[in-house]
């Protein structure tokens, strides 16, 4: 069997997502990769003491992130990123380092609700305000355009009348989130994923 490809997994909140990737790679659902490092832009994100936990390298950097990142990373062998709820925009030195080797996930179905100031709460609540009835996660991998890469993996979820956005944010989450990522990782970490212009080919 290959070596699992090392992730760093990029963090701002609680690390809901990283506790998903975690579980996975623990019972066996994700094979290919296993987690490097976890890296947030917060000090006091709980998704560090998760890591810290499982013995994992777990490092806050709120100054020159980018420059210490990837020295991080490095330090830590990191091959794959993903961003698991992480509010900041990539900058093009890790996008150069890590081309097509970033993916992250998003709280909607893209193209809907995405783009620059859709993170967070904020999506479920102009998913309420529009009154759709579905809504969903997009796994994509990550492009200078912020939530423009090439989509991976989607699943819907169900918008209910009685909905508030906390409530949807959980359901999206338990319904698609953890799902869908750690799904993707596998994929993308075993290969199985090829870029074919604005397409994922994935292969079995």
């Amino acid at each position: 069997m290959a070596t699992p490809m090392r992730t760093a997994v990029f963090v701002s909140g609680g690390g809901t997502n990283l506790q998903a990737l975690l579980d996975s790679v623990e019972n066996g659902t994700v094979k290919s990769a296993e987690i490097a490092c976890v890296i947030s832009n917060k000090k006091d994100a709980y998704a560090l003491e998760r890591a810290r936990k499982k013995g994992i390298p777990a490092k806050a950097i709120t100054e020159n992130f980018e420059e210490e990142a990837l020295r991080f990373m490095d330090e830590c062998g990191a091959e794959l990123i993903v961003l698991a709820g992480f509010l900041s925009i990539i900058g093009k030195g890790i996008l150069s380092a890590y081309k097509d080797r970033i993916i992250n996930i998003h709280p909607a179905l893209i193209p809907s609700f995405c783009g620059k100031g859709y993170y967070g709460l904020h999506v479920h609540e102009k998913v309420l305000e529009y009154g759709v009835k579905l809504t969903g996660a997009t796994v994509h991998f990550v492009s200078e355009e912020v939530d423009g890469g090439v989509i991976i993996m989607q699943k819907a979820v169900e918008v209910r009348h009685d909905d508030t956005p906390e409530i949807l944010q959980k359901r999206v989450m338990e319904e698609a989130e953890w799902i869908i990522l750690p799904k993707a990782l596998e994929l993308v970490a075993s290969g199985k994923v090829k870029i074919q212009g604005r397409t994922a080919i994935i292969t079995e």
